[in-house]
Order: structure tokens, then sequence, then C-alpha cells
């Protein structure tokens, strides 16, 4: 009876999340399968530990969870990818973002807003990991400041300043790529 109620309770709480859950668990892995097992590993951990859920913000939570799930799972299969951002990086960042304009309705509006977007995920699946996580969860996902701090385990002020950086080394990269033309290449 008790793993029933910890059942519907989780159910209550997580499962309208997992959309979220899974997209962040990809960016972090940058592999369909392996945020998959991800995402399940962060479920059974979830179920486990729904009696330490106490009414917040339970994306925030059930998020949390898969954020460090990924970071364990990185540490066993990936240490590479979890190195700490260099101060070099960290220093030529800068907080501005680039905006696009033209006719929306054209044909080549259409193929080339979506060149862009291609553009932008290979983009974002190039920045270290601090800085993909907090674009994920701010821009995709949409969290505010606060539930991001809480995901992260970071103030606000961290929160701010993490994607003030991501925000100036993506800029950065897209004006890289673009500035090379179609014929460089990706």
């Amino acid at each position: 009876m008790a793993m029933q109620g910890k059942s519907e309770r989780f159910a209550v709480i997580a499962l309208q999340h997992l959309d979220a859950a899974y997209n962040l668990a990809r960016w972090l892995t940058r592999n369909d399968a392996d945020a998959a097992d991800v995402v399940q590993e962060s479920c059974l951990r979830a179920l486990t530990y729904v009696d330490s859920y106490r009414g917040e913000n339970g994306r925030a939570w059930l998020l949390t969870i898969v954020r460090n799930t990924c970071y364990r799972w990185l540490e066993r299969n990936r240490p590479s990818a979890i190195t700490p951002l260099s101060p070099e990086v960290e220093a030529e960042a800068t907080a501005a973002a680039a905006g696009t304009a033209g006719d929306a309705s054209s044909p080549e509006s259409i193929v080339a807003r979506q060149c862009d977007a291609a553009l932008l995920n290979g983009l974002i699946a190039e920045l270290p990991l601090l800085f993909r996580e907090v674009l994920v969860l701010r821009e995709i996902e949409e969290l505010s400041y606060r539930d991001i701090g809480a995901v992260l385990g970071v103030p606000i002020g961290t929160v701010m300043s993490r994607l003030a950086r991501a925000r100036g080394a993506l800029k950065e990269a897209w004006l890289r790529r673009t500035m090379r033309g179609p014929s460089d290449g990706l």
C-alpha cells in the first residue's frame, strides 16, 4: 500500500515534467539513448525519494534530480565533458544576443530560419556544460532564475552571471560561424 501511495504521489508531481526532464538530459548528454537512460534512472530516484518532496516546484525538483543524475552519468562515462570553464572563456563571453529580421512568410525566410535553428542547436551543443545547462533551463525550458538556482544549487546572481556568459559565448560562436559563410560548412 505504501508503494502505491508513493507511485501516485510521483505521478502527480513528476510525470507531467517528463518532456522537460528528457530535454535537459538530451542537452547535457548530447545523445538520445543516453538521455533516455538518465531520465529512467532519474525517475527511479525520484520515485524512491518522493517523500522528500516538500511541495515546492515539481518541475524544478525533478530537473534537479535529472541534472544530478546526468552529472553522475557523465563522471562515469565521459569525465572530460564536465571540465570547468577556463578563465579565458569566461572573460571573452559577453551578454548581448543577436536578432533576426525579414519577411517571415517567404520560402527563403522559412528556409533561412530552419538553417538558423539547426546552426543554433549545433552551437548550443558545442557550449561548455555549465553554459549549455543554464541556457536550456532558461531559454528552452523557460524556468525562472529562482528555479534555475534551485536546480543548479547556486544563488540567483550566479545564474544571471552564467546566463550572461552563456549568451555571450553563444553570440560569439554564432558570429564566428556566420562570418565564415556557407562554403566553410557548419
